[in-house]
C-alpha cells in the first residue's frame, strides 16, 4: 500500500499564516503606495499652481510678469517640468501675453474652450486630465484674475520622467523587501514554537509505538500547550505502569495459583502414598485374622493392636490434612482473639509432665507473664504441640525449650530449640514442606503424618507471623518465630 504524502503539520500552519502575513503586507504596500504617488502628485500640482497665483498676484499688482515668466523658463530647463507649459492669455481677445515652456494657442470661442477654462470662467479655476492623440496623458489648470481680464493656464504631460519624479524611491521597495523577509522568518519561527508540542508529541508517540518511552518531558515549553502535552505523556507514562504492573501482579497470581495447583496435586499424590501403607497394613490385619478363625488369642490380640495403631495414625493424617487445608484456604476467617502465651504454654507444660508424651525429653519455658499475643487458643497450642512432638519424635536429645528472645513495638519473637542431633544443612530448606522425611524408614518407627512443621509453619504465617528453622551451634535445632502482640 503506497502511503499519500503530506504536510507536516508544521507546513500546514506555516504556509496559511505567511499568506496572511503576506497580505497584510500587500494590503500596507498598496495603500502606501497610492499615499505616497497621491502625496507627489499632488506636490508636482502645488508647484504649478504657486506659478499660476504668482503670476495672478503681479498683475493684480501690476508688476511686469516678463521678468518672472523668464525665471519659469528657467526653473523649468533645470527640473523634471521641462515639458510643462504657463501661458498668459487675454480673456477677451484671446491672445498668448506670456509663456514659459512650450507656448499653445488657444481658440476663445465658446464651442472650442477647453473644459478648464469653461470652469475658470464661471468659478475662477478649473482643472482637467485628459489624453492626446499619442496616448499621453496631460494635466491642465486655468486660473482667473479678479478682474477676469487673464486667464493663466498650466499644464504638464505624465511623461517617463515625471513618472519617476512622482513615483517612490528605489529604498521604498528594499525596505517593503525587507519586510516580506522578516515577516517570513517571524513565521517561520512562530509556527516552530507553536509545532514544538506537536512534533515532541508525534516523537513521543512514534518511540512509544516502538517500545521506547521516555519519561523526560522537559523539552516541552513552558506554556499552556506545554503543559497539556506533559499532562498527556505523564498519563500516557502512569497507564503504561500500570498496565505492566497489572502484568505483573497478573504473572505473580498466576505463578501463584500454579503452584497452589501444584502443591495441592502434590499434597493429593501424597496423602495417596501416605493413606496406603495404614490402610494396607489394616486390610492385612483384618483379612489375617477373618481368614483365621481358629488363630490363637495372643496373636489376635497382637494383630488387632498393630491394627489399632495404624487406624490411630490413619485419623492423625486425616486430622492433619484437614488442620492444614483449613489453615490455608481459610486463614482470612480465623477468629483472632487476646492469647496470654504464657498460660497457655504453662498449661502445655503441665499436660506433659501428666501425660509423659515428651518421654525422656525435659521442656523448660522462659516467657514474661504480660506476653499476650493476637491469635487462636487452639491453633498456638497446636504450634506448640507440634514443634514438642517433632523434637521429640526426631531430635534424639534430651532437653528442649521455648523462650522469647525480642519483643518489638508490634511483634514478640520467640525461640524453639532442642539439644539433639540437628540435620544437614541440605534438609533445612525442605523441612516445612509436606511429608518430607530426612528418613523415610526411621521416620515412619516413630511415627508421625509428616505434616507436623508444615502445619507449624501454615499457622504461623496465618497469624500474621514469620518462622525459620536452622542449626544451633552446640547441636540440635531451632525455630525461630514471630506472633503479633496484642496491641
Amino acid at each position: 500500500m503506497v502511503s499519500k504524502r503530506r504536510f507536516s503539520y508544521r507546513w500546514r500552519l506555516f504556509i496559511p499564516m505567511t499568506g496572511i502575513l503576506w497580505a497584510i503586507v500587500a494590503v500596507l504596500v498598496i495603500y502606501q503606495y497610492k499615499r505616497e504617488v497621491n502625496y507627489r502628485t499632488e506636490a508636482l500640482k502645488s508647484q504649478l499652481d504657486v506659478i499660476s497665483k504668482r503670476l495672478i498676484d503681479a498683475y493684480d499688482r501690476n508688476i511686469d510678469m516678463r521678468q518672472f515668466m523668464n525665471f519659469v523658463n528657467t526653473y523649468f530647463d533645470n527640473e523634471l517640468l521641462s515639458e510643462a507649459s504657463v501661458c498668459v492669455y487675454d480673456s477677451q481677445t484671446g491672445r498668448l501675453e506670456y509663456s514659459a515652456g512650450l507656448p499653445v494657442l488657444h481658440d476663445f470661442s465658446e464651442a472650442a474652450l477647453r473644459p478648464e477654462f469653461n470652469e475658470a470662467a464661471e468659478s475662477g479655476v478649473g482643472e482637467t486630465l485628459s489624453e492626446d492623440k499619442d496616448g499621453t496623458l496631460f494635466y491642465y489648470k486655468a486660473l482667473k484674475s479678479d478682474d477676469g481680464k487673464i486667464y493663466v493656464h498650466t499644464f504638464a504631460p505624465y511623461t517617463v520622467g515625471i513618472t519617476d519624479a512622482i513615483a517612490t524611491e528605489p529604498d521604498f521597495w528594499l525596505i517593503i523587501a525587507t519586510m516580506i523577509i522578516i515577516v517570513t522568518f517571524l513565521g517561520y519561527l512562530s509556527t516552530s514554537y507553536l509545532t514544538r508540542n506537536v512534533t515532541l508529541l508525534r516523537d513521543f508517540a512514534n518511540k512509544a509505538a516502538e517500545g521506547k518511552v521516555e519519561a523526560d518531558t522537559s523539552r516541552f515549553p513552558h506554556d499552556e500547550l506545554g503543559d497539556i502535552s506533559r499532562q498527556i505523556v505523564k498519563l500516557y507514562i502512569e497507564k503504561d505502569e500500570a498496565v505492566e504492573r497489572s502484568e505483573r501482579e497478573h504473572q505473580i497470581a498466576l505463578h501463584a495459583i500454579e503452584d497452589k495447583a501444584r502443591t495441592k496435586k502434590q499434597l493429593t499424590n501424597n496423602i495417596n502414598h501416605e493413606l496406603k501403607t495404614p490402610i494396607g497394613v489394616i486390610k492385612g490385619y483384618i483379612d489375617t485374622i477373618m481368614s483365621n478363625p481358629d488363630m490363637d488369642e495372643d496373636t489376635r490380640n497382637r494383630f488387632m493392636t498393630r491394627t489399632q495403631e495404624n487406624v490411630e495414625r490413619l485419623c492423625s493424617l486425616l486430622n492433619d490434612v484437614s488442620e492444614i487445608t483449613r489453615l490455608e484456604d481459610g486463614a482470612g476467617n480465623i477468629p483472632l482473639t487476646e492469647v496470654d502465651f504464657h498460660d497457655l504454654v504453662f498449661t502445655i507444660e503441665s499436660d506433659l509432665r501428666a501425660t509423659g508424651i515428651a518421654g525422656n525429653m525435659k521442656f523448660t519455658y522462659d516467657l514474661p507473664f504480660d506476653c499476650t499475643v493476637k491469635g487462636n487458643a487452639g491453633l498456638l497450642s497446636g504450634l506448640v504441640s507440634n514443634l514438642i512432638k517433632n523434637a521429640v519424635q526426631h531430635s534424639r536429645g534430651t532437653e528442649m525449650g521455648l523462650r522469647m528472645v525480642v519483643e518489638s513495638e508490634k511483634y514478640y519473637t520467640f525461640s524453639f530449640y532442642d539439644n539433639g542431633t540437628g540435620v544437614d544443612a541440605e534438609h533445612l530448606p525442605h523441612l516445612f514442606e509436606r511429608f518430607y522425611r530426612i528418613d523415610a524408614g526411621r521416620s515412619r518407627k516413630v511415627g508421625g503424618t509428616g505434616l507436623g512443621l508444615p502445619i507449624v509453619k501454615s499457622t504461623v504465617e496465618a497469624l500474621g507471623g514469620s518462622i525459620s528453622v536452622h542449626n544451633r551451634t552446640g547441636g540440635g535445632l531451632e525455630f525461630v518465630f514471630t506472633l503479633k502482640k496484642w496491641n
